[in-house]
């Protein structure tokens, strides 16, 4: 058991949790997080408090921000900006099918003598960009990189709003993408159209996976549609499931009418397990 925080580098950007040592940061102060390139200015967006969870293996917050670290975080922003700025002409200049999707910019350290500039952008295939790189390196007057980023890597980077209503998943909480095929969503009996089915990203949504165990272990045990079964109303046929209720939907035999019962009452090892323990009336 400890205390945990969650922080943001940007504005409905994805949450960061830390261990705050023997800080107590509220909501809207600026604090330190250590990162591979030295401390980064964040806002804590959820105020430090008591988790049943261990928390031995969270990074531990590098201190509350001050003036300088808040001005050091203000000239990367605008730099950030220029980069941007920079490459989007220099893209339209050269006639690359490029589109600029994030920009970071590291300061110069002891280590590194240089600015290091990097721009992630996506294209439809790969692109030669080398005089573009001399061209920005001139430009920006730093070291320049330039990485090309996939279509899910580019809606983490970018963020934005699903059909749920909610922000992307990939852009808040996921950590990694797991595979996510077409034979989910068939077996949720969700249609197939390419526009219900899709992300922000364009391929199909990750939230597909998450309820698609749950859909694997009731068709182990429910009976198929069409098959014949017999409930505590009466006997009748299957002609529908209903996974998030746990329940098939039964076509009675005696007036046509259809009931709902639970998959547990349907399970052929449940009634067998009924018929062997359930007292029978002794013979006269």
């Amino acid at each position: 058991m400890g205390m945990l925080c969650a922080v943001s580098f940007n504005r409905y950007g994805r949450l960061y949790y830390l261990d705050p040592g023997e800080l107590r940061p509220q909501v809207g102060d600026k604090v330190l997080v250590p990162t591979d390139d030295g401390p980064e200015v964040a806002e804590c967006v959820w105020a430090a408090q008591w988790v049943s969870e261990d928390t031995a293996g969270f990074p531990r917050l590098a201190g509350l921000a001050e003036e300088e670290d808040l001005r050091r975080d203000e000239l990367l922003r605008r730099r950030k900006a220029d980069a941007k700025v920079a490459a989007k002409r220099l893209i339209r200049e050269h006639g690359l099918p490029m589109k600029v999707v994030a920009v970071d910019h590291v300061l110069a350290t002891p280590e590194t003598g240089s600015d290091r500039t990097t721009i992630y952008f996506t294209a439809p295939h790969r692109v030669d960009f080398r005089s573009l790189v001399r061209d920005l390196g001139a430009t920006l007057h730093c070291r320049v990189e330039l990485r090309q980023l996939s279509a899910r890597d580019s809606a983490r980077v970018q963020g934005g709003i699903g059909s749920c209503g909610r922000d992307l998943c990939c852009a808040t909480f996921l950590n990694d993408f797991e595979p996510v095929t077409i034979r989910m969503a068939k077996d949720q009996d969700l249609p197939l159209n390419p526009l219900r089915i899709s992300g922000a990203c364009g391929r199909l949504m990750c939230c597909l996976k998450y309820e698609h165990p749950l859909y694997q272990r009731f068709q182990e045990s429910a009976p198929a549609i069409g098959s014949r079964v017999s409930t505590p109303e009466g006997d009748g046929k299957v002609v529908g499931h209903s996974v998030p209720r746990d329940s098939v939907t039964v076509r009675l035999d005696a007036d046509g009418s259809r009931c709902a019962c639970s998959r547990a009452s349907l399970c052929a090892p449940r009634q067998a397990h009924d018929q062997h323990y359930t007292p029978r009336p002794p013979t006269p």
